[in-house]
């Protein structure tokens, strides 16, 4: 949930819990059913067949469109699915040879090429790659929904919010979703949920896309504190599709952060990293180990997780959480800042200048913090994480009141932050 922080209006840091407190959210049965019973769905061996299907369609002589655009998006999807990061460079590649081939005439080709850039984090390029597009012409629906796209992720809310109201549909998955984020971001929890179930519902002939909303819901959730219900649809998308591996992520971490069963957490994120090629584990096992206070593990699963987030194919996807274990655990903040003004050259949004301010902070850089925080963060939207930074900031500054504002607004996002940070927030609430 992303607060837009008013100073002088108190902010509430109470959330409705479960009904049942007391009682493990997460089961061991379903946890340990999974993994014994786990076998690749069969769509994705139908994903393979079909790639090698338009694979041999494709004459290197003479280059089309058709088969390579099929090829590039099966690709993505088996991306989605194992996080090989090769595959998605290797679909981007493929459609910019179709670029080049076409003399740069296919607008349909370069949206697709925007899709893949955001997906990479890559989001200048993606807002080249949608000017482009809008140069050779762009029907209504498309310029709208890519415009929003990139307007949001660049932090041009202003326009992506007009843009969303151009759209606006009753009965449009792509409309509901987005607006679910545009609530999101402004604060609106209720309706962003609300907004992202309705997109899942317009989708329900499409598995693919249903349970991208509902992982989604389900994430919206976990914001809100119901972790109930979280954990009810993260089930949901497993039984509908047992390699939704972000689903197996999320009810490991309720098994965390709620149930405090560490052992079964660190079960559920081991079985994701063997089946799942992203560094996304590495970071939750990290979180895992420091649950458990056991600081040779947290510094084992903290290097796996940078060593691979590190990595030049991933570019900036994963600057956050670097960012966040390099000014903690890894205790390196130097680089940690320079990683952050490496983000600000990607997208300068209100969330990246709180890294950036809190990086500042962490390097002894109080004034120059705070004049970044005064600037360019100050009354935006930000997470729980950038809430918690901006307290810690506002405290290091000797400004209380403020500090105890921001952990009070982090504190409604208290299940986005790790068992550690969490424990730190409440001592300082206190």
């Amino acid at each position: 949930m992303k607060i837009r922080l008013l100073f002088g209006i108190s902010i509430l840091g109470a959330f409705a819990s479960c009904s049942h407190p007391n009682k493990p959210i997460v089961s061991n049965q379903f946890i340990d059913s999974l993994i014994f019973n786990y076998k690749e769905p069969q769509f994705v061996r139908s994903n393979d067949l079909s790639m090698q299907f338009w694979k041999n369609r494709i004459d290197s002589i003479h280059p089309g469109i058709v088969s390579e655009s099929k090829l590039a998006g099966l690709l993505s999807m088996r991306f989605h699915l194992f996080g090989d990061i090769r595959d998605i460079k290797m679909a981007g590649s493929i459609l910019r040879k179709i670029d080049e081939d076409f003399n740069h005439k296919e607008a349909q080709t370069k949206l697709t090429l925007v899709s893949y850039s955001i997906l990479q984090h890559r989001f200048k390029e993606a807002d080249n790659f949608l000017n482009e597009a809008k140069y050779i012409g762009l029907k209504k629906y498309d310029l709208l929904t890519s415009s929003f796209d990139v307007d949001f992720e660049m932090g041009r809310y202003f326009a992506a919010d007009n843009e969303l109201k151009s759209l606006k549909s009753s009965s449009d998955y792509g409309y509901f979703f987005r607006l679910s984020k545009m609530n999101h971001l402004n604060g609106l929890l209720d309706s962003s949920i609300h907004n992202m179930m309705q997109a899942a519902y317009l989708e329900k002939g499409n598995p693919y896309l249903e349970q991208v909303a509902l992982t989604n819901a389900a994430d919206l959730y976990v914001h809100d504190g119901d972790l109930k219900k979280a954990a009810d649809l993260y089930t949901k998308c497993i039984r509908m599709n047992a390699a939704d591996f972000h689903s197996i992520l999320g009810l490991g971490w309720i098994a965390l952060v709620k149930d405090k069963n560490d052992s079964l957490a660190e079960k559920a994120f081991s079985f994701v990293q063997k089946h799942n090629r992203l560094p996304d584990a590495y970071y939750k096992l990290t979180q895992m180990a420091e649950s458990k206070g056991d600081t040779s593990l947290v510094k084992k699963w903290a290097e796996f997780f940078t060593s691979r987030a590190t990595d030049t194919a991933y570019g900036n996807m994963y600057n956050k959480y670097l960012i966040e274990l390099y000014t903690s655990v890894l205790q390196n903040p130097l680089l940690a800042e320079q990683i952050s003004r490496k983000e600000l050259q990607n997208r300068a949004t209100p969330q990246t200048y709180a890294w950036y301010s809190w990086c500042l902070f962490s390097n002894n850089k109080k004034e120059e913090a705070y004049e970044q925080f005064e600037k360019n963060v100050s009354g935006k939207p930000l997470e729980g994480l950038e809430l918690y930074w901006m307290g810690r900031l506002m405290q290091g500054m000797n400004k209380g009141y403020n500090a105890q504002l921001f952990y009070k607004a982090a504190y409604t996002n208290k299940y986005d932050l790790s068992p550690v940070i969490l424990n730190d927030l409440e001592k300082r609430l206190n």
